[in-house]
């Protein structure tokens, strides 16, 4: 182990350091020997390596959010190439050079903490035995084994002996009460974050191998918690609950802030969104720009929730710019009221209702009975017109009383004849009998 322990002590030193510094600190406020001040200094390293890999944590979320999106390409190009695994590995890193991602890249964050959770268990494994590591002197040795966490010193193992755990100064119920409630915190807490993933931050819309293997792995990872728990030091499982909720928490923060197209986290977002930008007109955030930026672009290839986003803001009278900012819009599909409520302000168009043919006929008779009196309104007035010109020859009376004549025989005719009002009067300037044919012309 002291030969291991000096191989790595490129990084064993530096850790130890780090936990010594925040023990002075800590240690002058609760007390150099107690187990808030070495156990605050453990958590204290944990966040300082959380923060220091927020950047590759962020690569991560690209790249997880870049793989989900190439599933559906992913599964083309093994089904077209199901029977030539050396022709579908090469399109798949054709694939991958091409939309610039990185399968491992999702990995980094794991394989980056990894030095240090290997230095840490050293730590406390030298202390357990009674071995420095590192800057961890003699006085420092004995202060972190006089330690305990809720009774358990740092050093004692789930596995320990009695007597391994009573020359710690702790009793083995205390240490394996304790081991047994951080194991299972540390167990649900990875498999909270992993439900999490599956259940809000996924393209429902889109089956692929990779929600499968999330699935899997959402069981499987809390089993392998449990499993080697049992034979980590208390400081360790300290150090590896810390990070477990830390990043519970921060995968939150992201579903809730920049969540997976499609995903149900998304829909929850620009509902939000839609009601923040119809309140108060504008966007605040550059991360709140981004996404609207980025569904503007899409199109008409918006999933249902950027539809529903885009046409709400339409309806509230905003329109959606290319630069992810939000404007009034003057030819909105509604018109404020005078509250100043949006009210859809559109007319249906409503289509006339066919009529049936007795309704027809019906209507034509009542124009037949209608264009009667009207006939008999017109003659009186041409007969009274007549009268009262001095001019007018003898010959001219009999010509009138004959029109007048005509008029009301061709009305009574139109009145005894239901639905022919119509034609009697486009054909009453027309002469009675067979009409003569029209002669070809001649050319």
């Amino acid at each position: 182990m002291d030969t291991i322990a000096s191989l790595f002590s490129f990084i064993t030193t530096p850790v130890s350091w780090v936990i010594v510094q925040f023990h002075t600190v800590y240690g002058a406020l609760f007390g150099p020997d107690t187990g808030w001040a070495w156990g605050l200094s453990i958590v204290s390293l944990v966040v300082l390596i959380r923060i220091c890999l927020i950047p590759l944590f962020v690569k991560q979320i690209k790249s997880t959010r870049a793989m989900q999106t190439l599933q559906p390409e992913m599964k083309k190009i093994q089904e077209r190439y199901k029977n030539d695994k050396q022709r579908q590995s090469e399109e798949m890193m054709k694939l991958y050079k091409e939309t610039g991602t990185n399968p491992l890249s999702s990995c980094l964050p794991i394989l980056a903490q990894s030095p240090f959770f290997f230095a840490l268990y050293h730590v406390l494994n030298g202390i357990a035995t009674g071995d420095t590591i590192g800057v961890i002197n003699e006085r420092l040795l004995e202060s972190a084994q006089k330690a305990h966490i809720f009774g358990a010193p740092l050093a004692a193992k789930f596995t320990d002996g009695a007597s391994k755990v009573e020359a710690l100064g702790s009793s083995i119920t205390d240490v394996r009460v304790v081991t047994a409630i951080m194991i299972i915190l540390m167990s649900a807490s990875q498999f909270f974050t992993q439900r999490q993933l599956m259940t809000k931050n996924v393209d429902t819309t889109v089956k692929t191998p990779f929600m499968q293997q999330q699935k899997m792995l959402m069981y499987v990872f809390p089993v392998m918690f449990a499993v080697f728990g049992i034979n980590f030091p208390v400081g360790v499982l300290v150090y590896w609950l810390t990070t477990n909720v830390w990043t519970m928490g921060q995968q939150m923060y992201v579903i809730r802030n920049n969540p997976t197209p499609g995903s149900k986290a998304q829909a929850a977002y620009l509902e939000r969104l839609y009601k923040h930008v119809s309140h108060t007109g504008k966007v605040r955030r550059r991360s709140e720009r981004a996404i609207v930026k980025a569904i503007v672009t899409k199109g008409r290839d918006r999933n249902e929730f950027e539809r529903k986003f885009i046409n709400g803001l339409n309806k509230a009278g905003f329109s959606a710019q290319p630069d992810g900012t939000v404007m009034k819009s003057d030819t909105a599909l509604a018109t404020a009221t005078e509250e100043g409520t949006p009210t859809t302000a559109v007319p249906r168009r409503q289509q006339p209702k066919r009529q049936t043919k007795a309704q027809r006929q019906a209507a034509a008779k009542a124009a037949g009975e209608d264009s009667a009196p009207e006939d008999e309104v017109t003659s009186s007035t041409a007969s009274g017109a007549s009268s009262a010109k001095t001019s007018l020859s003898k010959s001219d009376q009999p010509q009138d009383a004959k029109s007048a004549g005509a008029q009301s025989a061709a009305s009574k005719k139109a009145a005894q004849k239901p639905g022919s009002g119509t034609r009697s009067k486009a054909q009453s300037g027309q002469r009675k009998g067979p009409q003569r044919p029209k002669s070809p012309s001649k050319k």
